[in-house]
């Protein structure tokens, strides 16, 4: 199985926790919803400026994300579960709370192994999981840019021939219409939460 890390940096995941757990306590106190999964970041944060390429070919930078809310996920087309099993997962996750008439982010792939993923595979590969998901991809050192500053983790595995792995975090970020980091996801995902939590927090602003 795909090894994964949870490595976003100890003081903000302290900080999302607790934040999250007073918003969570407030909420109960006063009989409204609250996040099932979701860990909600005590105050927005700003996604790192950075340059990748989306699965078009086409520049994509930060400001492309603006607009709208967005679900980011970092994985890698040659991953044999994790990866698929989350975009599956967020994918009839937004088919649910549409159809439901529910609000639902866009849903986003950054590519933890650049030198594999082209926009070409990037593409053909998103096509298993509907036709509205992005794909962003770049040099590594490009990746690393939005990477690093937000504690995700990334790095080559087992035998570093063709068939190499990638170890990596397996969180989903929820990003609003400002490029905003608003929430967290931990693994395991599961589609409920996904369909409560990202509406719940959409709807809330």
């Amino acid at each position: 199985m795909q090894a994964t890390r949870q490595l976003i940096p100890v003081a903000i995941l302290l900080l999302a926790f607790g934040g999250g757990a007073i918003l969570l306590f407030l909420a109960v106190t006063a009989g409204e919803p609250v996040p099932v999964r979701a860990s909600i970041l005590p105050e927005p944060r700003a996604l790192p400026a950075f340059s990748l390429t989306n699965q078009q070919g086409r520049p994509f930078t930060r400001e492309g994300l603006s607009g709208e809310w967005r679900l980011i996920f970092f994985g890698f087309t040659h991953c044999p579960d994790i990866c698929p099993a989350t975009l599956q997962q967020l994918a009839i996750a937004r088919k649910q709370a549409v159809g439901n008439g529910d609000l639902f982010p866009g849903i986003v792939l950054v590519s933890v192994d650049p030198e594999r993923d082209t926009p070409e595979i990037l593409e053909t590969y998103l096509r298993n999981f509907g036709s509205d998901l992005a794909g962003l991809t770049g040099t590594v050192e490009a990746v690393r840019e939005l990477t690093r500053p937000l504690g995700i983790y990334f790095k080559k595995s087992g035998d570093l021939d063709a068939d190499y792995g990638v170890d990596h975090s397996s969180v989903v970020l929820l990003v609003d219409d400002h490029t905003n980091w608003r929430a967290v996801f931990s693994a395991p995902h599961d589609v409920d939460s996904f369909v409560h939590d990202v509406s719940l927090l959409m709807e809330a602003g």
